[in-house]
């Protein structure tokens, strides 16, 4: 059948594909459930979320008060580590058999590594680091808006030419939805088959991300730092000031490019998106790729020699002046207050 001859009433209802680290739901997951909230309203169908993973079947109760009209839990001993092989495979046929209308998906490393198998496997279009959706209430059909050229501009795409509509969604963009206790929905299960189970590769080895006190994601401060931090020593002034506020540190492409400092605390258009209570910028100059990346913060504060630096305009607060300097004192009175 091509794209034409698709008989688009025969897809209904919003699909959410969780992310689960072990037996934890990632706060994407909420987020997407958020967002997909929203879309289904509109449409008048219903929100599924669907869990995969090994002993996943008692965290669907969470995802029902977090909007979730219904979920299906695929749970099975060769989903405990991720293939995508093998998770897009059972999806696949869990898709083909339910028909859904659009799926979103967490923008992180496996949200992207699965979707663009999936839009294979099921002969669709997927749109990747959405940051904005929109759907007709009639047609069903979604544009999507997402960053280009580097993030330079954004675009807004129309994905209604197939079905299912596939897309990835930004990390701390979407608002979850308050979680409500009194909510209920249905809770089923689909079986993974042995047709499914990819047997080219297997995982050896699983490590954690070590050294992250606090990860990016989850902290209401952030202090980052770039190419003004003239080297690995600088982070020190960063760490000194994140444990004062119970912070995480983060960084710019720059610093993770000079090997100052690890990937993890990467933001910008290449790293992680955050969107915190407080964001404070030092020596970084503010080249678009990484605004993209923090932007959406309630309070900016830069912290930099130039005045005229892109990210001095975009602050809440910009304070002029050697970094070397300022760091120490705002950590100094900081320090001070928390005692007293």
């Amino acid at each position: 059948m091509t794209l034409g001859e698709i008989d688009k009433k025969s897809y209904k209802d919003i699909w959410v594909i969780a992310e689960i680290l072990g037996d934890v739901v990632q706060p994407v997951t909420w987020e997407l459930l958020g967002a997909g909230r929203g879309l289904a309203e509109k449409r008048e169908c219903n929100l599924t979320c669907i869990m995969l993973g090994t002993g996943v079947a008692k965290l669907a109760e969470p995802a029902i008060r977090y909007g979730a009209d219904s979920v299906i839990v695929v749970d099975h001993q060769d989903l405990s580590t991720f293939i995508e092989e093998t998770w897009a495979a059972v999806l696949a046929r869990l898709i083909e058999e339910k028909k859904p209308e659009t799926i979103l998906a967490p923008g992180t490393l496996r949200g992207r590594s699965l979707t663009p198998r999936l839009a294979v496997l099921s002969g669709s279009g997927a749109g990747a680091d959405c940051t904005a959706l929109d759907i007709d209430s009639d047609s069903g059909d979604l544009s999507v808006t997402r960053p280009v050229y580097g993030g330079n501009k954004t675009a807004t795409v129309a994905l209604g030419g197939s079905r299912p509509q596939l897309c990835t969604l930004r990390h701390r963009i979407f608002d979850p939805l308050e979680a409500d206790g009194s909510r209920s929905g249905d809770v089923t299960t689909f079986h993974l088959k042995t047709s499914d189970v990819a047997t080219g590769k297997r995982v050896l080895q699983e490590v954690n991300e070590e050294g992250v006190e606090i990860k990016l994601s989850d902290a209401n401060f952030i202090i980052s730092g770039g190419r003004g931090m003239r080297g690995p020593e600088g982070f020190s002034l960063l760490q000194n000031l994140a444990h004062t506020v119970n912070g995480a540190v983060g960084a710019s492409r720059a610093a993770v490019d000079a090997g100052w400092i690890a990937y993890p605390h990467q933001v910008g258009q290449t790293g992680k998106t955050v969107q915190t209570r407080v964001y404070i910028a030092c020596g970084i100059s503010g080249q678009v790729q990484h605004l993209v990346g923090m932007q959406s913060s309630d309070f900016i504060i830069a912290i930099n020699k130039d005045p005229d630096a892109p990210i001095m305009k975009l602050a809440d607060v910009a304070i002029v002046g050697d970094l070397f300097e300022v760091l120490p004192e705002i950590t100094k009175r900081l320090a001070q207050e928390s005692v007293g």
